[in-house]
């Protein structure tokens, strides 16, 4: 089972960049979708409802924001939206956390609030981080195998970043917001994708528009997913699609092979 996360940046935007024929190289079984900023009702009807794909969206209130949705090429089950245990999204109005079952595997789509645009912003990353810690250290706890992917928002360490100096006062890579990121995989989960890469600058899955950094690949990894122990045991490989970001997206699709 190949498991695929992609922050789109907009999902019509990345469908008039060519994002059909990315996922027809990509080819995943399980496809992670954030920041979709489209109700489905506003795509087209080859969109909303793709042909062999199996879908749920939770897309924002607040139109053109947000939002996220999971695909499948097999039939999947909502088991929870935001966090909670129930389907209602009550609570996540911005559509942030989207979990489903699949063929005996839980996914889980998330897209952690980003603090960039002001302290307000900050606040409330702060605030949902805060109630999104009990929740993964609960999830991870499941004996079904369990990925959580998606773009949170964080750079880990300064592998992740390469410029990791100039940006220790910018949100997403101040130390306490690292310090949450290494209790997460403190509490069980593994950064497999990490893992695969080993100890090397990258794979960065986010560029700035500035300068040449999408050229000469100077970005963060923002984009994760990590595996709970059952899921663990059976991981075999990890792909970070670098054209397929800067074709589509300012996010590189990241992919997950499971032997399922």
């Amino acid at each position: 089972m190949r498991i695929t996360t992609w922050n789109v940046n907009g999902l019509r935007a990345a469908i008039r960049k060519g994002m059909a024929d990315r996922l027809n190289v990509i080819q995943p079984d399980v496809l992670l979708l954030q920041e979709i900023r489209v109700q489905p009702e506003q795509l087209p009807a080859e969109w909303a409802a793709p042909e062999g794909w199996h879908v749920t969206w939770h897309p924002a209130e607040k139109p053109g924001y947000a939002g996220t949705a999971v695909w499948t090429r097999r039939p999947h089950t909502v088991v929870s939206r935001g966090l909670t245990d129930g389907t209602s999204a009550d609570g996540d109005h911005e559509g942030r956390v989207l979990r489903v079952k699949v063929d005996g595997v839980q996914v889980v789509s998330v897209y952690l609030p980003s603090g960039s645009s002001s302290p307000a912003r900050q606040e409330i990353k702060e605030a949902w981080m805060g109630e999104f810690m009990p929740w993964a250290t609960k999830l991870k706890r499941a004996r079904t195998p369990t990925v959580l992917g998606g773009d949170l928002n964080i750079a880990h360490t300064e592998r992740d970043i390469f410029y990791a100096k100039s940006n220790q006062n910018q949100s997403g890579f101040l130390p306490h917001e690292r310090e949450w990121f290494s209790e997460l995989l403190g509490v069980g989960w593994r950064d497999v994708v990490r893992e695969h890469a080993g100890d090397v600058d990258g794979p960065y899955s986010w560029w700035s528009n500035r300068g040449q950094a999408r050229k000469l690949d100077r970005g963060w990894r923002i984009d994760y997913l990590l595996a709970n122990p059952a899921s663990a045991k059976i991981f075999r490989a990890a792909t970070t699609h670098r054209d397929a970001g800067l074709a589509c997206s300012d996010h590189a699709p990241v992919s997950v092979d499971l032997d399922v």
